[in-house]
Protein backbone atom coordinates (compact mmCIF):
# COMPACT_ATOMS: atom_id res chain seq x y z
CA UNK A 1 0.00 0.00 0.00
CA UNK A 2 1.17 3.58 -0.56
CA UNK A 3 2.71 5.55 2.58
CA UNK A 4 0.09 7.35 4.58
CA UNK A 5 1.00 10.70 3.66
CA UNK A 6 0.38 9.80 0.41
CA UNK A 7 -3.32 8.97 0.93
CA UNK A 8 -5.15 11.81 0.09
CA UNK A 9 -3.49 12.33 -3.07
CA UNK A 10 -4.40 8.68 -4.29
CA UNK A 11 -8.05 10.52 -4.43
CA UNK A 12 -9.26 12.83 -7.27
CA UNK A 13 -6.14 13.90 -8.58
CA UNK A 14 -4.06 13.21 -12.18
CA UNK A 15 -8.18 12.84 -13.56
CA UNK A 16 -8.50 9.68 -11.13
CA UNK A 17 -5.68 7.21 -13.32
CA UNK A 18 -4.51 5.51 -11.05
CA UNK A 19 -2.08 3.73 -13.93
CA UNK A 20 -1.16 6.79 -15.43
CA UNK A 21 2.85 6.04 -16.46
CA UNK A 22 5.45 8.96 -16.74
CA UNK A 23 5.83 10.05 -20.13
CA UNK A 24 9.53 9.84 -20.26
CA UNK A 25 10.54 7.29 -18.03
CA UNK A 26 7.02 4.80 -18.99
CA UNK A 27 7.16 3.75 -15.18
CA UNK A 28 4.06 4.00 -12.90
CA UNK A 29 3.03 7.42 -11.20
CA UNK A 30 1.61 5.78 -8.56
CA UNK A 31 3.54 2.44 -7.96
CA UNK A 32 3.86 1.03 -4.06
CA UNK A 33 7.51 1.76 -2.95
CA UNK A 34 9.67 -1.08 -3.64
CA UNK A 35 12.17 -2.46 -0.63
CA UNK A 36 15.13 -0.32 -2.23
CA UNK A 37 13.20 2.56 -3.16
CA UNK A 38 12.38 6.22 -1.15
CA UNK A 39 10.72 9.07 -1.61
CA UNK A 40 11.23 13.12 -1.25
CA UNK A 41 9.32 15.80 -2.46
CA UNK A 42 11.26 19.07 -3.83
CA UNK A 43 9.46 22.92 -3.99
CA UNK A 44 11.39 25.02 -6.25
CA UNK A 45 9.18 27.19 -8.59
CA UNK A 46 7.32 26.05 -11.12
CA UNK A 47 6.62 22.56 -11.04
CA UNK A 48 7.41 22.09 -14.97
CA UNK A 49 10.48 22.87 -14.87
CA UNK A 50 12.15 21.87 -11.98
CA UNK A 51 10.50 17.68 -12.64
CA UNK A 52 12.55 17.92 -15.49
CA UNK A 53 15.71 18.38 -13.71
CA UNK A 54 15.18 15.37 -11.79
CA UNK A 55 13.53 13.05 -14.11
CA UNK A 56 17.31 13.42 -15.75
CA UNK A 57 18.92 12.00 -13.43
CA UNK A 58 19.98 8.25 -13.41
CA UNK A 59 18.82 6.44 -10.37
CA UNK A 60 15.56 8.27 -10.42
CA UNK A 61 12.50 5.59 -10.62
CA UNK A 62 9.89 8.19 -11.28
CA UNK A 63 8.69 11.79 -10.91
CA UNK A 64 5.83 13.54 -10.35
CA UNK A 65 4.37 16.96 -10.00
CA UNK A 66 1.68 18.20 -7.57
CA UNK A 67 0.84 20.28 -4.29
CA UNK A 68 1.94 19.88 -0.62
CA UNK A 69 2.75 22.02 2.19
CA UNK A 70 -1.08 23.46 2.71
CA UNK A 71 -4.02 22.85 4.59
CA UNK A 72 -6.55 22.27 1.48
CA UNK A 73 -7.24 18.44 0.83
CA UNK A 74 -7.16 17.28 -2.32
CA UNK A 75 -6.33 20.80 -3.81
CA UNK A 76 -7.33 21.86 -7.24
CA UNK A 77 -4.65 23.84 -9.56
CA UNK A 78 -7.02 26.78 -9.80
CA UNK A 79 -7.02 26.69 -5.84
CA UNK A 80 -3.34 26.67 -5.54
CA UNK A 81 -2.47 29.37 -7.76
CA UNK A 82 -4.72 31.41 -5.37
CA UNK A 83 -2.23 31.46 -2.75
CA UNK A 84 -5.45 30.29 -0.40
CA UNK A 85 -4.59 26.70 0.09
CA UNK A 86 -1.30 26.99 1.56
CA UNK A 87 0.30 24.72 -0.98
CA UNK A 88 3.42 25.20 -2.98
CA UNK A 89 4.02 23.54 -6.49
CA UNK A 90 6.14 20.42 -5.70
CA UNK A 91 8.20 17.51 -7.20
CA UNK A 92 7.52 13.69 -5.81
CA UNK A 93 10.67 11.84 -6.86
CA UNK A 94 10.81 8.15 -6.04
CA UNK A 95 14.57 7.07 -6.47
CA UNK A 96 16.98 3.37 -6.38
CA UNK A 97 18.81 3.78 -2.70
CA UNK A 98 21.25 2.02 -5.11
CA UNK A 99 22.15 4.17 -7.52
CA UNK A 100 21.80 7.32 -6.34
CA UNK A 101 21.47 8.86 -3.13
CA UNK A 102 19.25 11.72 -1.52
CA UNK A 103 22.75 13.68 -1.28
CA UNK A 104 22.94 14.04 -5.40
CA UNK A 105 19.03 15.03 -5.31
CA UNK A 106 19.72 17.63 -2.70
CA UNK A 107 22.46 18.62 -4.40
CA UNK A 108 20.38 19.40 -7.33
CA UNK A 109 17.42 20.98 -5.45
CA UNK A 110 19.92 23.83 -4.15
CA UNK A 111 21.72 24.37 -7.41
CA UNK A 112 18.48 24.13 -9.56
CA UNK A 113 17.15 27.64 -8.29
CA UNK A 114 17.68 30.37 -6.03
CA UNK A 115 16.11 29.81 -2.59
CA UNK A 116 16.75 32.91 -0.88
CA UNK A 117 13.56 34.60 -3.15
CA UNK A 118 10.71 33.49 -0.24
CA UNK A 119 7.34 33.71 -1.48
CA UNK A 120 8.56 33.69 -5.52
CA UNK A 121 10.88 32.14 -8.00
CA UNK A 122 11.77 34.59 -10.71
CA UNK A 123 8.62 36.13 -12.33
CA UNK A 124 5.95 33.92 -10.59
CA UNK A 125 5.09 34.95 -6.80
CA UNK A 126 2.94 34.18 -4.29
CA UNK A 127 3.76 31.48 -1.42
CA UNK A 128 2.28 28.68 -4.46
CA UNK A 129 5.98 28.91 -5.67
CA UNK A 130 8.15 28.97 -2.29
CA UNK A 131 11.29 26.70 -2.23
CA UNK A 132 10.61 23.64 0.20
CA UNK A 133 11.95 20.04 0.95
CA UNK A 134 9.68 17.90 2.49
CA UNK A 135 11.16 14.78 3.87
CA UNK A 136 10.14 10.89 4.29
CA UNK A 137 13.13 9.53 6.31
CA UNK A 138 14.98 11.17 9.21
CA UNK A 139 18.26 10.77 6.89
CA UNK A 140 16.82 12.31 4.15
CA UNK A 141 16.04 15.33 7.32
CA UNK A 142 19.42 14.94 8.73
CA UNK A 143 20.93 15.88 5.15
CA UNK A 144 18.62 18.34 3.90
CA UNK A 145 19.04 20.43 7.30
CA UNK A 146 22.94 19.62 6.53
CA UNK A 147 23.21 20.92 3.00
CA UNK A 148 21.59 24.14 3.80
CA UNK A 149 23.81 24.27 6.09
CA UNK A 150 26.70 24.11 3.64
CA UNK A 151 24.65 25.97 0.86
CA UNK A 152 24.11 28.82 3.40
CA UNK A 153 27.67 29.24 4.00
CA UNK A 154 28.70 29.47 0.00
CA UNK A 155 25.97 32.12 -0.59
CA UNK A 156 27.05 34.03 2.59
CA UNK A 157 30.86 33.91 0.79
CA UNK A 158 29.00 35.17 -2.38
CA UNK A 159 27.62 37.98 -0.53
CA UNK A 160 23.81 36.18 -1.42
CA UNK A 161 21.11 36.40 1.08
CA UNK A 162 19.76 33.59 3.15
CA UNK A 163 18.07 31.00 2.89
CA UNK A 164 14.21 30.79 3.24
CA UNK A 165 13.62 27.26 2.03
CA UNK A 166 10.68 25.36 4.29
CA UNK A 167 11.98 21.82 5.29
CA UNK A 168 10.01 19.72 7.10
CA UNK A 169 8.98 15.57 7.60
CA UNK A 170 5.70 13.69 5.84
CA UNK A 171 3.72 16.65 4.54
CA UNK A 172 0.72 15.40 2.19
CA UNK A 173 1.71 15.58 -1.54
CA UNK A 174 -1.63 15.41 -3.58
CA UNK A 175 -0.67 14.67 -7.20
CA UNK A 176 -1.42 17.25 -9.93
CA UNK A 177 -3.64 17.12 -12.48
CA UNK A 178 -2.36 14.72 -15.77
CA UNK A 179 -1.63 17.52 -18.10
CA UNK A 180 0.89 18.92 -14.78
CA UNK A 181 2.43 15.40 -15.38
CA UNK A 182 6.09 15.58 -17.32
CA UNK A 183 4.46 18.65 -18.76
CA UNK A 184 7.75 19.92 -21.10
CA UNK A 185 8.19 16.48 -22.76
CA UNK A 186 4.53 16.85 -24.17
CA UNK A 187 3.36 17.66 -27.54
CA UNK A 188 2.24 21.04 -27.51
CA UNK A 189 3.59 22.12 -24.27
CA UNK A 190 5.10 25.85 -23.48
CA UNK A 191 8.66 25.79 -22.94
CA UNK A 192 8.32 27.78 -18.84
CA UNK A 193 10.74 27.54 -16.01
CA UNK A 194 10.70 30.47 -13.43
CA UNK A 195 14.14 28.82 -11.72
CA UNK A 196 16.36 31.40 -11.00
CA UNK A 197 19.77 29.35 -10.18
CA UNK A 198 22.38 31.07 -7.97
CA UNK A 199 25.22 29.67 -9.71
CA UNK A 200 26.86 28.34 -6.83
CA UNK A 201 27.25 24.95 -6.29
CA UNK A 202 26.91 22.37 -3.57
CA UNK A 203 29.60 20.98 -2.66
CA UNK A 204 30.25 17.83 -0.28
CA UNK A 205 28.79 17.87 3.60
CA UNK A 206 28.15 16.39 6.65
CA UNK A 207 27.10 12.71 5.85
CA UNK A 208 26.85 13.46 2.16
CA UNK A 209 27.40 10.22 -0.19
CA UNK A 210 27.57 11.94 -3.53
CA UNK A 211 27.29 8.72 -5.93
CA UNK A 212 26.72 10.17 -9.61
CA UNK A 213 30.02 11.32 -11.17
CA UNK A 214 30.85 14.66 -12.77
CA UNK A 215 29.80 13.57 -16.49
CA UNK A 216 26.34 13.85 -15.24
CA UNK A 217 26.63 17.12 -13.88
CA UNK A 218 28.24 18.56 -16.98
CA UNK A 219 24.32 17.98 -18.35
CA UNK A 220 23.52 20.72 -16.19
CA UNK A 221 25.21 24.50 -16.86
CA UNK A 222 23.64 26.66 -14.67
CA UNK A 223 25.29 29.89 -16.39
CA UNK A 224 22.32 29.32 -19.11
CA UNK A 225 19.06 30.81 -18.84
CA UNK A 226 16.96 28.12 -18.19
CA UNK A 227 19.38 25.61 -18.74
CA UNK A 228 16.74 22.67 -18.00
CA UNK A 229 14.80 23.69 -20.64
CA UNK A 230 17.62 23.38 -23.52
CA UNK A 231 18.13 19.99 -22.36
CA UNK A 232 17.22 16.98 -23.50
CA UNK A 233 13.83 15.16 -22.01
CA UNK A 234 15.75 11.74 -21.99
CA UNK A 235 17.42 10.44 -18.80
CA UNK A 236 21.24 10.87 -18.65
CA UNK A 237 23.02 7.87 -19.84
CA UNK A 238 26.31 7.20 -17.52
CA UNK A 239 28.92 6.24 -19.70
CA UNK A 240 30.04 2.32 -19.20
Amino acid sequence: MLPNWLTGSQQGQSDGNADERHVVLGTPLKAPLMEDQEEIVFGCGCFWGAEKGFWRLPGVVSTAVGYAGGQTPSPSYEQVCSGRTGHTEVVRVVYSTPAIDVSDLLKLFWECHDPTQGDRQGNDQGSQYRSAIYTTTPRQMQLALASRDCYQQALTQAERDSITTEIASDRTFHFAESYHQQYLARPGSRPYCSAMPTGISLDAFEGSDYRLPTQVWNHYDWSISHCVLRGDNSPIQLQK
